[in-house]
């Protein structure tokens, strides 16, 4: 893997001058990544007391395919994959729409001893919680999301959601979040509710809708998308849905890694 951006006083100026691409040794620019030196590029920012921080992981092909025969892992790699488990084992939760998890076949988060010493220092449990929004509630509550995780399933949904529904994910061990006066949830106020509970490091993996809301409610506040060197044509979702802004949201590169044609991007509010 090799940085592209931002250019420091490590980045080979060209490819003579990196003793990997002459043959020889030494400090390669392009080489597998540790888990440390994937964690150091995506640390969250520094976080005042009150501050949270949600970022999306995406994956999209050159003509912005988000998936392909409705599923992500065909558009992704290897190293995409060791990105997404970083970046979850930094968050303190992830935020996922109920249809991502009927398709995916969401499982809990694990543990993993790589990251244990990290989330210790930084305070946070051996894993990230899993946040489900839902308007309906229209969820299988047997499934290990619910029954088994290591650290106790969120369901995020709106204060008149169906109390059976709602009774249902209390019964099944998952902690109910009210983010929306109706039955809707409003994005806005997803954040907010999940900081409150100490999950300030946040993490969303789409679906495209909840992406979309995210967008329009001016609620992201970074972008980390993988650029998959592939064409997909078709009618695969965008990574964003939903009805458009009225002006697009500018985001600030901070960063561009490259392997084997993938390019790992990173976006932050301006």
């Amino acid at each position: 893997m090799r940085r592209l951006f931002p250019v420091t006083d490590q980045t080979p100026a060209d490819p003579a001058a990196d003793p990997a691409e002459r043959g020889d040794g030494g400090d390669r620019s392009d080489r597998e990544w540790s888990l440390d030196e994937l964690a150091e590029a995506y640390a969250y920012p520094e976080l005042g007391p009150e501050g949270h921080w949600l970022r999306a992981n995406m994956v999209s092909t050159l003509d912005g395919a988000a998936q392909h025969d409705g599923r992500s892992q065909p558009i992704s790699s290897e190293t995409d994959m060791r990105i997404f488990g970083t970046l979850r084992a930094l968050a303190d939760v992830v935020i996922v729409g109920a249809e991502t998890v009927r398709q995916e076949g969401y499982r809990p988060a694990r543990a993993r001893e790589a990251f244990a010493a990290r989330r210790a220092a930084a305070g946070q449990g051996p894993a990230p919680a899993i946040a489900v929004v839902t308007a309906s509630l229209d969820l299988d509550f047997s499934l290990p999301l619910f029954t088994s995780p290591l650290v106790p399933t969120l369901v995020v949904t709106g204060a008149a959601a169906s109390a059976e529904r709602v009774a249902a994910a209390a019964a099944a061990g998952a902690e109910v979040v009210l983010a929306g006066d109706g039955a809707a949830v409003d994005p806005a106020r997803i954040a907010g509710e999940l900081a409150d509970r100490g999950l300030r490091r946040q993490l969303t993996e789409g679906g495209p809708r909840l992406l979309g809301q995210f967008v329009a409610a001016d609620a992201l506040d970074e972008l980390c998308l993988t650029i998959a060197p592939m064409l997909a044509a078709g009618g695969a979702q965008r990574i964003s849905g939903g009805p458009s802004v009225a002006v697009p949201h500018r985001l600030a590169p901070a960063s561009v890694l490259e392997e084997a044609g993938f390019l790992y991007t990173s976006y932050r509010r301006i």
